[in-house]
């Protein structure tokens, strides 16, 4: 067939003619040929449409605050402006699994209660006086706390303070629809009774006791609030004691107390303290990141192109994008970030590499 077909060009029209014929036919029959598109679908590495992108928090913090002079939290439901990667724009994605947004509260406004199955976090920004009430427990907001809504769980905000409270939430959504599980409720009253005060969950769970009667879901952390207060002197310590890590600097996990695993079965988080002067050896790996920026300044150079930050800056790098940190200034850089990386172990699919 091949000889014939080099020696009779028209004799290659007709096989394509005939396979497109062929193809048209089986459409018919819902079916599809693998091998024209087999090397899209399993490809050497991994691709992405998503690309490297951040976004500066004077710029976003005015238009925030525009956004509260156009719609109430009430109207809005939850007054958030949706962070979506360049890459693929009008999909409300920041990585294909995460969503990422920043939400406003006004003084006096409420946020209702609700509850859905994606699993949600709070990373706090700028201003006090706001709080989120999340199963029960009502958790007062302060720059740096890692506050986790857990799938299902009831949530309403608040704020009873004088100023604007703004914080980065980040999502599962894009995993939960990619499964097409969504599910919501809404509730009559605007808010939840609270019977738990603040700092209940972190107090009866992460201070190396454990009460009686623990919870019987163990897939996720029961701390309601990390305080940034009480986890930043765990990266001094480690600072002190020369726990840096070459890529990573000094770095903790942000663990459920039960089990050690990670917060949340679909996103885990970390916070890392990178010294003044300090320059990151390089790194990727397949979870698409998302970072906040809660002390210093730097530059991270993803696949050669730098992302300069500043404090409570966002910036995301797609999977398996090359990338390392650099802190520029007199100051310490502290970082956050959370990335889909439980749901990659649990399905054994998570690599890393330099």
């Amino acid at each position: 067939m091949s000889m014939a077909t080099e020696a009779n060009p028209g004799s290659k029209h007709n096989i394509q003619a005939s396979r497109q014929a062929y193809y048209e036919k089986i459409k018919g029959y819902n079916l599809a040929p693998l091998w024209e598109v087999l090397k899209g679908l399993v490809t050497p590495e991994p691709k992405t449409q998503m690309v490297p992108a951040v976004w500066k928090f004077p710029q976003v913090e005015k238009l925030m605050l525009e956004a509260g002079e156009v719609i109430t939290a009430e109207e809005a439901e939850r007054r958030v402006l949706v962070l979506e990667n360049p890459g693929d724009p009008g999909k409300s994605k920041i990585t294909n699994s995460l969503f990422a947004g920043i939400q406003l509260i006004m003084p006096g406004e409420i946020a209702d209660v609700h509850q859905h199955v994606a699993s949600a976090i709070r990373f706090v920004l700028k201003g006090e006086g706001a709080y989120t009430a999340v199963e029960g427990e009502k958790s007062n907001m302060e720059h740096g706390d890692f506050i986790i809504t857990a799938n299902w769980a009831p949530h309403d905000h608040g704020n009873t303070g004088k100023e604007p409270v703004m914080w980065l939430d980040v999502l599962d959504m894009p995993t939960i629809n990619h499964f097409q599980a969504s599910f919501a409720k809404h509730f009559d009253e605007k808010m939840q009774n609270v019977n738990h005060e603040d700092g209940d969950s972190f107090e009866r769970y992460a201070t190396g006791v454990l009460p009686d009667g623990m919870p019987t879901v163990t897939n996720r952390s029961p701390v309601i609030n990390y305080p940034y207060r009480k986890m930043k002197p765990v990266l001094e310590r480690l600072r002190k004691t020369g726990d840096i890590d070459k890529r990573f600097g000094a770095r903790v996990r942000y663990a459920n107390p039960i089990n050690g695993g990670p917060v949340l079965p679909t996103m885990g988080a970390h916070l890392s303290l990178l010294p003044k002067g300090f320059t990151g050896e390089p790194y990727r790996s397949t979870d698409g990141t998302v970072f906040c920026v809660a002390e210093g300044s730097g530059v991270t150079v993803v696949d050669g192109k730098p992302l300069e930050w500043a404090v409570n800056d966002v910036f995301v790098i797609p999977p398996w994008k090359r990338y390392h940190h650099e802190v520029k200034g007199s100051e310490d850089a502290v970082l956050f970030s959370i990335s889909d990386r439980p749901a990659q172990e649990a399905l054994g699919i998570w690599r890393e590499g330099n």
